[in-house]
């Protein structure tokens, strides 16, 4: 029998301490933790550390999830939390990995180029955004979650979402004008 991690049914039997159960929620989340801290971190090795943390976290704690919210918003404030929990660890700006600039197809040597240091500029100026700016930015832009989603994970209201997400972009606005 194949488990799938979306099924309630498989979050009831972790809390049961099913094995396969929980490798089965591992299969099917754990790139997106792993991606979540990777952009967030900008840095394999602590996003691979906050994923095994979340993890771990999550072996020792799916007892206490009652289905009030959804698994996925559950799941995803505990990645956040060890994200920004890393980040107040660090005491530093972290840089954000992502492909912010896609294009179809393919590109010449020197649009590459022109793209990758485009890219590394981006990234660097939105390592500099406040660390809940930062999150929200990878919420909203790198996972694809609606406002009411980000404002359940990050335990705000919709309307500071959107704040943040204003700032943020005004703050990228301002300081990418140049490129």
């Amino acid at each position: 029998m194949v488990l799938d991690g979306h099924d309630p049914q498989v979050i009831a039997a972790c809390r049961r301490g099913d094995r396969d159960a929980f490798r089965a929620l591992f299969e099917a989340w754990g790139d997106r933790v792993y991606s979540i801290a990777l952009r967030y971190t900008g840095e394999r090795a602590q996003a691979l550390d906050i994923a095994q943390d979340v993890f771990v976290r999550l072996l020792g704690s799916i007892g206490e999830f009652r289905g009030e919210a959804e698994f996925e918003t559950w799941l995803y404030r505990m990645v956040v939390n060890r994200c920004l929990d890393q980040r107040r660890r660090a005491r530093r700006f972290i840089a954000l990995v992502g492909d912010f600039f896609t294009r179809p197809g393919e590109a010449s040597a020197l649009d590459g180029l022109l793209r990758s240091e485009m890219q590394e500029r981006v990234q660097g100026v939105v390592a500099t955004l406040a660390p809940e700016q930062r999150i929200t930015v990878v919420l909203r832009y790198t996972e694809g979650l609606s406002y009411d989603e980000i404002a359940r994970i990050t335990g705000v209201s919709a309307g500071t979402v959107a704040s943040r997400l204003n700032r943020a972009h005004k703050n990228l606005e301002k300081r990418l004008k140049r490129l």
